[in-house]
């Protein structure tokens, strides 16, 4: 699915398989677009060619679209019984042999009836790849790895020494770590391990930018160290291997045991991947703050749980700072430590759609929908369904439902005017954020004054605008930079297998079968 803006291409990776477009018309006929309305007006007019097109096809349905379908409604496992008469057999005996169905459904019919279609429109075309056909390759040998390992946990030392041994000796990689797992004492007392170690390039979070020269990230832990990985990389992001060493290990399907072989796979190429959206999220926050201090003005530094994001920047002028941030799992928007309500406004493509009135509010990827937003009550989704998840927190309504919307959407939330307490927000469990009211009132009670000397419904409404501008907001849409997570079987089996092995997906004693074959409902005759 084409989005807005376009992620520049990768210099190692290339994900192989081609897209899905318009079924192509039958071989020897000219496409419909391109024949005379006369000619289309002879063909429509004979009725040996109508009972011809209705002997074959569906109106507005081709072999191929026809074809699918009948492979879509065949149940897992079942042969198939039924050809497409006519000359689509003979064009599936005369092409390639292919997959019988995609993941993503065929390119939807444009005609519906005889005189009914969608209005053409060159920037609507879609190229959607078959998830199934993403395999992993590489445009150049991989050199530089980066290892990401769970802190605090000493059961991953030996792992964690036996990878960089196996990819330093063995494979001559460039091994980065950071600094402090580097510097970890029980490393530091390892003569053993002293020439590994000297050889490891070390950065620091936030100061250091490895983005432009990581080619593969393997990861040591739980999901937590996939979601710190995915934070580390705002823009394009290296493919993701991701071993079970962690609590739950959902996103983690490759077990260690055999990292090995494993490992020299995916160097080789043509692994099974994952493409995990996420969220490109944009917080404005008004940099005045409730005692009226300026934005000039020196003021002590904030507490590290609101400090400002690395990836944001600001603005002076206007007195604003603007946050950015890639968001793996989902956007939590909550009342935090306040024993009120959270009162917060969520608009869809600018437009109000409801009011949160509850603790709050989770704005999730398919990837993040089997995390708090499950808790929450949401549907899981497969990663490789394009949609955004939006889940209550503990509503205060009976009627308020979870709710998925296209992947293509933007999501804005502000604080409602009759909030009685700020929000907090954080990104993927990290980053926590106050969010205030900031000038609103101070904007609203000026338009409220000038409403007053000035009448004009043209003032009125850019003094509207110029109040809402000045609210604090968090904007959510898809990214185009997603996670490319590897599989160690295929995307559909590691989904499934993880449902059933970390949340035991419908675990349930199975039901004893009746000794009597006989109906039930004759029992007491």
């Amino acid at each position: 699915m084409e989005y807005s803006e376009s992620a520049p291409s990768s210099e190692r990776l290339a994900v192989p398989g081609g897209g899905m477009t318009q079924p192509s018309t039958t071989s020897g006929q000219l496409p419909e677009s391109s024949r005379s309305p006369k000619h289309q007006n002879h063909l429509a007019k004979s009725p040996g060619r109508r009972r011809k097109a209705t002997r074959t096809q569906r109106p507005g349905c081709s072999h191929e679209q026809l074809h699918g379908e009948i492979e879509r409604r065949r149940l897992p496992g079942q042969r198939e019984h039924l050809e497409p008469s006519g000359s689509a057999s003979d064009t599936a005996e005369s092409s390639p042999k292919r997959r019988a169905h995609f993941l993503h459904g065929p390119y939807p019919a444009t005609h519906f009836g005889p005189k009914a279609c969608i209005l053409p429109n060159p920037t609507s075309v879609m190229h959607i790849q078959d998830p199934a056909s993403q395999r992993l390759t590489w445009n150049k040998p991989p050199v530089n790895v980066l290892v990401i390992r769970k802190i605090r946990d000493e059961t991953l030392v030996e792992p964690f020494k036996e990878l960089c041994r196996f990819l330093v000796e063995e494979k001559q990689m460039m091994v980065y770590v950071e600094r402090r797992v580097a510097d970890d004492a029980s490393l530091s007392k390892d003569e053993a391990f002293g020439s590994i170690r000297n050889q490891l390039c070390t950065f620091r979070e936030g100061y250091d930018d490895i983005s432009e020269c990581i080619d593969l990230i393997i990861c040591l832990g739980g999901d937590g160290t996939l979601l710190y990985a995915s934070s580390l990389f705002q823009g394009s992001v290296p493919p993701v291997m991701a071993f079970h060493l962690g609590s739950l290990g959902f996103l983690t399907p490759f077990k260690f045991e055999s990292y090995k072989t494993e490992v020299a796979k995916v160097f080789e190429g043509n692994a099974a991947i994952t493409l995990r959206s996420r969220l490109k999220v944009k917080v404005v926050k008004d940099m005045l703050q409730r005692s009226g201090r300026p934005p000039h003005s020196p003021e002590p530094p904030p507490p590290e749980h609101n400090r400002p994001l690395p990836h944001g920047h600001t603005n002076n002028e206007a007195g604003k700072v603007t946050l950015q941030l890639q968001v793996l799992n989902e956007v939590v928007v909550d009342r935090g430590p306040s024993s009120y309500l959270s009162n917060v406004d969520l608009y869809l493509d600018g437009r109000l759609i409801t009011s949160v009135q509850g603790d709050g509010v989770i704005v999730s990827t398919p990837t993040g929908s089997t995390a708090y937003a499950a808790a929450a009550g949401a549907s899981m989704i497969h990663p490789n369904v394009p949609a955004i998840m939006v889940t209550p927190i503990c509503p205060h309504s009976l009627s308020f439902r979870p709710i998925v919307v296209p992947a293509g959407v933007e999501l804005m939330i502000t604080l409602s005017p009759d909030a009685r307490n700020t929000a907090w927000v954080s990104f993927d469990g990290r980053k926590r954020q106050e969010i205030q009211h900031g000038d609103w009132w101070r904007s609203l009670a000026v338009a409220s004054i000038m409403s007053n000397l000035f009448s004009s419904p043209l003032f009125l409404g850019l003094i509207s605008l110029f109040a809402f501008s000045l609210e604090n907001s968090i904007k959510i849409t898809t990214s185009c930079y997603p996670v490319p997570s590897i599989c160690c079987h295929d995307l559909v089996y590691d989904w499934f297998e993880s449902l059933a092995q970390c949340l035991h997906w419908n675990v349930r004693k199975r039901q004893a079968r009746l000794e009597d074959a006989s109906d039930s409902s004759d029992a007491g005759s």
